[in-house]
């Protein structure tokens, strides 16, 4: 009696993953992530890596990284058709080496980077039934094309700093009405300096980070408790009462914070200890605003930081800017359209000085605020600026990472954005540089982050926020 192979289920075959061209243009580490499995390159992936190596782009800057990983790895009298051993993973990394005959759909003509990577995955399917062949895509329109002619494809998952955006921190948490009697116990409270500050213990202190702030009732439901936590240690936590930038007498550069969010925004803002700020909500929120009010009162009525410097992502984010006449801050006033919004609110603070007092008010502004490119801030290093990143939710982790790292002594950062409105191709509300930094920023001890909930534009644009 002759004896059979074993039939292998789906889940029991070995594993090849074909890497899309944009995968390693967004991650060049790409290529060590899948553990134990292997890895095929197809020849036309390798054509488009090398048209894209050129420029100063990030893109650019992480095909040249890839690039390098090859040729380290490949060495005269390799085996290409055993494949290359992956370092930092058990698999290998395998290359197309034989042109494929695989006939695409008429409609799906031959030529197209994406239709050649979709023949090579149908004839290593044909030829290989024993391997699962998984294709990797961050382009949607590639694999809904792969689904269609019966492809596995999945997404880059490794780059995500979070399962899904509903996750993200929020930098508050709302407390239940029983928490005074569950963690009264222990509760010691004190003043200095003229702040409150609590100690407190118990099973609700274990979850907090950081300079998360804290209340006790929903908005609008009469006096509310709100705090920030300022320590925490293994068995409690101290927490500081917060300052009220709702009151007129504690109105910063003229702006008052006209919700509990954007009370405990000027918090983060106005408070020295705290070098990383991340603001996040929709348009109309109140964070450019509330960051430029911050920001000139820290400059120009404490002294604390010598100017302020403003830069955000132009769509796509890292192209040259060099088509506009004029100076780089000249430039990048087109994409600064927020910015001098914010200021004509600002200056008329001084109306009782007339025309004139508002004129004066935005030439001393204007002065000690610098618009930037990020294309130039490579190898730059910043002292003492209130630094602003705007649209922050357009950067790649790495981008953000190349920013970040800019700040030198005295300087503090803040970041913008919404990440439900991103336009860089292949970026996600998951894999986001803003999504990414405030989830590895959340138990730093100087930083703080608060997403703004409550639209305070106007009325039109709230109905048309949540109508339209």
């Amino acid at each position: 009696m002759t004896a059979h192979a074993p039939v292998l289920g789906e889940s029991e075959k070995p594993r090849l993953y074909i890497l899309d061209t944009n995968v390693l243009m967004h991650d060049p580490a790409a290529l060590f992530r899948f553990q134990e499995h292997n890895i095929l390159l197809p020849m036309v992936v390798l054509e488009e890596l090398d048209q894209h190596k050129k420029g100063v782009t990030e893109q650019a800057r992480n095909v040249r990284q890839v690039s390098r990983y090859l040729d380290e790895m490949l060495h005269d009298g390799d085996d290409l058709d055993a494949g290359l051993p992956l370092p930092y993973a058990q698999g290998r990394l395998y290359f197309q080496t034989i042109a494929h005959s695989q006939v695409l759909p008429a409609d799906l003509p031959g030529g197209k980077a994406d239709n050649e990577i979709l023949a090579v995955t149908l004839e290593l399917q044909k030829r290989h039934p024993e391997w699962q062949i998984i294709l990797v895509s961050k382009d949607i329109n590639l694999r809904i094309k792969g689904r269609t002619l019966g492809v596995r494809v999945e997404d880059y998952h490794s780059d995500r700093a979070l399962e899904d955006a509903d996750l993200l921190y929020t930098g508050l948490e709302v407390l239940g009405a029983d928490f005074w009697q569950s963690h009264s116990r222990d509760l010691d409270a004190w003043q200095e300096s003229g702040r409150s500050f609590y100690k407190i213990s118990g099973p609700a202190t274990r979850h907090w980070h950081p300079n998360q702030f804290i209340t006790l009732s929903p908005e609008g439901a009469g006096e509310e408790f709100a705090a920030i936590v300022r320590n925490i240690h293994p068995d409690h936590c101290i927490i500081e009462r917060v300052t009220d930038y709702r009151s007129e007498r504690h109105a910063v550069w003229g702006i008052q914070a006209r919700n509990r969010e954007q009370n405990f925004a000027l918090n983060l803002l106005m408070d020295p200890d705290i070098d990383f700020v991340t603001l996040l909500g929709h348009a109309g929120t109140g964070k450019t605003l509330l960051t430029l009010a911050a920001a000139l009162h820290q400059i120009l009525d404490e002294r604390r930081y010598a100017e302020a410097v403003i830069t955000r992502a132009t769509v796509p984010v890292g192209d040259e800017i060099g088509f506009l006449p004029g100076t780089e801050e000249e430039k990048m006033l087109p994409w600064m359209g927020a910015l001098e919004d914010n200021l004509e609110i600002l200056a008329r603070g001084s109306d009782e000085g007339g025309s004139w007092g508002r004129g004066a008010t935005q030439d001393l502004v204007s002065k000690r605020i610098r618009v930037k490119s990020m294309s130039f801030m490579r190898g730059r290093t910043f002292l003492e600026k209130f630094v602003i990143i705007d649209e922050a939710q357009n950067l790649t982790p790495k981008e953000m990472k190349t920013l970040i790292t800019r700040a030198g002594p005295g300087t503090k950062i803040v970041c913008l954005g919404n990440i439900a409105q991103i336009d860089t191709p292949y970026l996600t509300e998951t894999t986001s540089g803003l999504t990414y930094v405030v989830d590895r920023f959340k138990n730093w001890g100087h930083s703080g982050h608060i997403t703004l909930r409550r639209g305070e534009r106007s009325r039109l644009a709230d109905f048309a926020n949540e109508a339209l």
